[in-house]
């Protein structure tokens, strides 16, 4: 899989002060994870462990050290490109000075060996004592015994360069992330993607939070990976105790962690696309990086291919739109976001009411909820809030009987307006048979129902309220200048899935919190087929017209939305990402060829379809995804999406854009 550094975190068993045995524990270490892993990171002084003391001054352990470094060279000469980059932290006497050291090895070559640049020497840490710390650049240095005396980059100044996959890696030493502009934030403005810290950190209260959050603001703030290695269980016990946490973020969101005095091994994947597409999509942090042009680093160069990952490692979830744990209040918070908006332009406008045409469906029902809320909020009459229900062809009794139900609990303004008959005069209008079921048949329904509204809105002195969301807006899944149009809409950053979640949410909140009696109506509204209801129903009665059936299944296009514009990946990736996650559910089932098609679908219409997105109403922004063309998302119509869908033989097809509407 493309774009993935898998990396081996490893906290070995300490012998402290024996070199040797430690040695052979970072190589059982090594060869555990030599072929499945781009980089293999120690901890802090991994060499000789942390509590060494005033053992660091020792001449005998200082050479044997020396002598460790250059076994693990000749070990770790694999003879194949795909040899891991391992990080070990050392103990190194260079022209008479001892600096807490990084060394970065690859296929029996130093690449480099970075110093530590800020020693702690307070509360418990004593490290000034022991070693010399500065700013060290463009400095070599030889080792006996290592490649008859080939100088080796040393120095603050060094970036690690990857082939495959394609990245540039830092390395800082514990104390290195406690600064205020630390070695990695400065690493990461210059080009490195992924930043590593060696670190040996005890663990008082409150510190393993504190660890988290600071790791988390640097991954977030740098828009790059960070992972933190730990010191284990076996240094020393005599004042302090360490733990062995293991902690990697993307761009500010843990992707796994092992917690402390968990003794395992944490592999994980660092998603090199969503920090390329965040760097490249943040200006700000560009403009960041003019200011300290100053500094300057040199690349080595690991020369190795990238390793077989043929499964992702870490979450990837088929509904990423959807939160995973906290899942009320963050739906609650959403809501908060839509109301208040609404409230805003309510208040703005000075309108006396708000109308909203209401079709028993998720969108409606969540849009009539957010108005209901953000109108009791203002305190103003329910009766604010006119509910239209609008009967057409494809009206089933279940969907009407539902909304009229979920109206008269809001107390709203009731209303319903059959478009039969307005309909069947327009065809006659416009020449067109009523038996012809196609997209006119349709959309003369679509667009006869915004008229009323409209009207409505003008004749009350209000304004409608869209309740179209993000997936239908980047499928097209809308009619033109029909339910396409508003006023201003609450639900236009909110895909499908998570549409249901919300209602489901924030339905049964509301029926618990002054709007009793709503549930069994929103349960039956969530139980509902998607549909436009434009179709006349099944001889039973039943919804007939079922969106999923014609587009597809919006758990597979929310998605392929997500990440396609959220981290801007390729095709392939989507795909690849996407067989991986069904593998992992348990609830949704799709076969590969079920992606392949919906996928192509997916492409064909997003890009034929910004037409309709250049001209969408307001409506507030609730997530990092949004098509507003006033925001996230700028594309000319006439945008071409053939490449997206030529990029392999398994998904090689043309593009016929057609804008309709």
């Amino acid at each position: 899989m493309k774009e993935l550094l898998r990396v081996a975190c490893v906290s070995p068993r300490v012998h402290i002060g024996n070199v040797k045995k430690n040695t052979k524990e970072i190589i059982s270490c090594y060869e555990k994870y030599k072929t499945t892993s781009d980089v293999i990171v120690t901890p802090e002084l991994s060499l000789t462990g942390y509590t060494c003391g005033d053992l660091f001054s020792n001449r005998f352990l200082l050479e044997n050290v020396k002598k460790a470094l250059v076994e693990l060279c000749d070990v770790t000469k694999l003879g194949w490109e795909s040899a891991p980059v391992l990080l070990v932290g050392l103990p190194l006497e260079v022209e008479g000075e001892v600096f807490n050291c990084a060394a970065a090895i690859c296929n029996g070559e130093i690449l480099g060996i970075i110093p530590k640049t800020y020693l702690p020497n307070y509360g418990e840490f004593y490290e000034k004592r022991w070693f010399s710390a500065r700013k060290i650049s463009n400095r070599t240095i030889i080792l006996d015994g290592y490649q008859e005396g080939e100088e080796i980059p040393f120095g603050n100044d060094i970036l690690i360069q990857l082939k495959e996959p394609q990245t540039t890696i830092g390395v800082e030493i514990c104390e290195d992330a406690w600064t205020p502009i630390s070695p990695g934030r400065m690493m990461a403005l210059h080009g490195a993607e992924v930043i590593f810290n060696l670190s040996a950190s005890n663990e008082v209260i409150g510190k393993e939070q504190y660890r988290r959050n600071l790791m988390s603001s640097t991954s977030a703030s740098c828009l790059c990976g960070y992972v933190y290695v730990s010191s284990g269980m076996y240094e020393s016990t005599s004042d302090l105790v360490f733990s062995g946490h293991k902690i990697a973020y993307v761009n500010g969101k843990c992707v796994a962690e092992c917690k402390p005095f968990e003794e395992e091994d944490l592999l994980c994947d660092i998603q090199l696309t969503k920090i390329k597409h965040d760097r490249t999509a943040n200006k700000s942090f560009a403009d960041c990086r003019r200011d300290f042009e100053s500094y300057v680093y040199r690349k080595v160069y690991a020369r190795r291919n990238e390793v077989n990952k043929e499964e992702l490692l870490g979450k990837i979830s088929m509904t990423p739109f959807v939160p995973s744990k906290d899942v009320t209040n963050r739906c609650l918070s959403i809501f908060k976001m839509q109301v208040y908006g609404l409230q805003r332009r309510l208040v703005a406008t000075k309108s006396k009411c708000v109308v909203v045409g209401v079709s028993g469906g998720l969108d409606s029902t969540l849009a009539l909820l957010v108005a209901a809320k953000a109108i009791r909020n203002l305190q103003l009459p329910a009766t604010t809030l006119v509910g239209i229900t609008m009967p057409g062809f494809g009206t089933t009794d279940r969907t009407k009987n539902n909304s009229l139900e979920l109206m008269e609990k809001l107390g709203c303004d009731v209303r319903t307006i059959s478009i039969v008959d307005s309909v069947r005069q327009h065809f006659k209008d416009i020449n067109h048979p009523e038996e012809v079921q196609d997209i006119t048949y349709e959309n003369c329904q679509a667009r006869e129902r915004t008229q009323i509204l409209m009207d409505v809105a003008n004749k009350e002195g209000g304004f409608v309220l869209g309740t179209g969301d993000l997936s239908e807006l980047a499928l097209g899944w809308c009619t033109y200048n029909g339910d396409h149009m508003s006023m201003y809409a609450v639900n236009t950053s909110i895909p499908k899935t998570l549409v249901r979640t919300l209602v489901d949410e924030i339905g049964h909140y509301m029926d618990a919190n002054g709007f009793e009696g709503m549930a069994e109506v929103i349960e039956d509204i969530i139980d509902t087929p998607v549909s436009p209801e434009l179709l006349p129903p099944n001889p039973d009665g039943t919804i007939a017209q079922k969106t999923e059936d014609t587009i597809g299944s919006y758990i597979l296009h929310d998605f392929f939305l997500y990440y396609t514009l959220r981290y801007g990946m390729e095709p392939e990736m989507v795909y690849e990402l996407c067989k991986e996650a069904i593998k992992r559910s348990e609830t949704y089932k799709f076969s590969d060829e079920d992606i392949k098609k919906w996928l192509k679908v997916f492409y064909r219409r997003f890009f034929g379809q910004q037409f309709k997105r250049n001209c969408m109403p307001d409506g507030v922004k609730v997530g990092t995804v949004s098509v507003s063309p006033r925001g996230d998302l700028r594309l000319p119509s006439e945008i071409e999406g053939g490449e997206w869908l030529d990029t392999s033989d398994d998904l090689k097809e043309g593009v016929t854009v057609q804008m309709q509407a």
